[in-house]
Protein backbone atom coordinates (compact mmCIF):
# COMPACT_ATOMS: atom_id res chain seq x y z
CA UNK A 1 0.00 0.00 0.00
CA UNK A 2 1.26 3.34 -0.76
CA UNK A 3 2.06 5.63 1.80
CA UNK A 4 -0.96 8.59 1.83
CA UNK A 5 -1.19 11.55 4.11
CA UNK A 6 -4.32 12.88 4.74
CA UNK A 7 -5.01 16.43 4.84
CA UNK A 8 -7.82 18.67 6.03
CA UNK A 9 -9.35 19.27 2.03
CA UNK A 10 -9.84 16.08 1.49
CA UNK A 11 -12.89 15.24 1.33
CA UNK A 12 -14.61 12.19 3.51
CA UNK A 13 -15.75 10.51 0.44
CA UNK A 14 -11.88 10.79 -0.69
CA UNK A 15 -11.09 9.50 2.88
CA UNK A 16 -13.77 6.65 2.52
CA UNK A 17 -12.10 5.50 -0.76
CA UNK A 18 -9.05 5.41 0.88
CA UNK A 19 -9.27 3.01 3.81
CA UNK A 20 -13.06 1.99 4.66
CA UNK A 21 -11.20 1.53 8.39
CA UNK A 22 -11.68 5.66 8.32
CA UNK A 23 -14.91 5.28 8.97
CA UNK A 24 -14.95 4.15 12.72
CA UNK A 25 -11.76 6.60 13.62
CA UNK A 26 -14.43 9.12 12.08
CA UNK A 27 -17.54 8.29 13.96
CA UNK A 28 -14.89 8.20 17.61
CA UNK A 29 -13.53 11.72 16.57
CA UNK A 30 -17.29 12.91 16.58
CA UNK A 31 -17.65 13.01 13.02
CA UNK A 32 -20.79 11.18 12.91
CA UNK A 33 -21.89 12.42 9.17
CA UNK A 34 -20.15 9.55 7.08
CA UNK A 35 -23.13 8.63 5.64
CA UNK A 36 -24.76 11.79 4.64
CA UNK A 37 -24.13 12.47 0.59
CA UNK A 38 -22.79 16.23 1.66
CA UNK A 39 -20.09 14.36 3.21
CA UNK A 40 -18.81 13.26 -0.18
CA UNK A 41 -18.08 16.90 -1.22
CA UNK A 42 -17.45 18.46 1.91
CA UNK A 43 -14.21 18.65 2.77
CA UNK A 44 -12.22 17.04 6.13
CA UNK A 45 -12.18 20.87 7.44
CA UNK A 46 -15.61 22.23 7.02
CA UNK A 47 -16.70 19.19 8.32
CA UNK A 48 -15.03 19.47 11.35
CA UNK A 49 -15.90 23.18 11.52
CA UNK A 50 -19.58 22.58 11.51
CA UNK A 51 -19.39 19.84 14.19
CA UNK A 52 -16.95 21.65 16.62
CA UNK A 53 -14.06 18.97 15.77
CA UNK A 54 -10.14 20.13 16.51
CA UNK A 55 -9.34 19.24 13.01
CA UNK A 56 -5.60 18.71 14.11
CA UNK A 57 -6.14 16.01 16.32
CA UNK A 58 -9.03 14.40 14.02
CA UNK A 59 -6.07 14.38 11.14
CA UNK A 60 -3.19 12.95 13.87
CA UNK A 61 -5.76 9.68 14.89
CA UNK A 62 -6.43 9.54 11.42
CA UNK A 63 -3.28 9.56 9.62
CA UNK A 64 -2.13 7.16 13.20
CA UNK A 65 -4.42 4.87 11.99
CA UNK A 66 -3.14 4.55 8.39
CA UNK A 67 0.84 4.34 9.87
CA UNK A 68 -0.43 1.77 11.85
CA UNK A 69 -1.35 -0.27 8.54
CA UNK A 70 1.78 0.08 7.54
CA UNK A 71 3.72 -1.30 9.91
Amino acid sequence: MASVTITKDMTIGELLDINQGLAPVLMAGGMHCIGCPSSQMETLEEAAAVHDIEIDLLLARLNAFLEALES
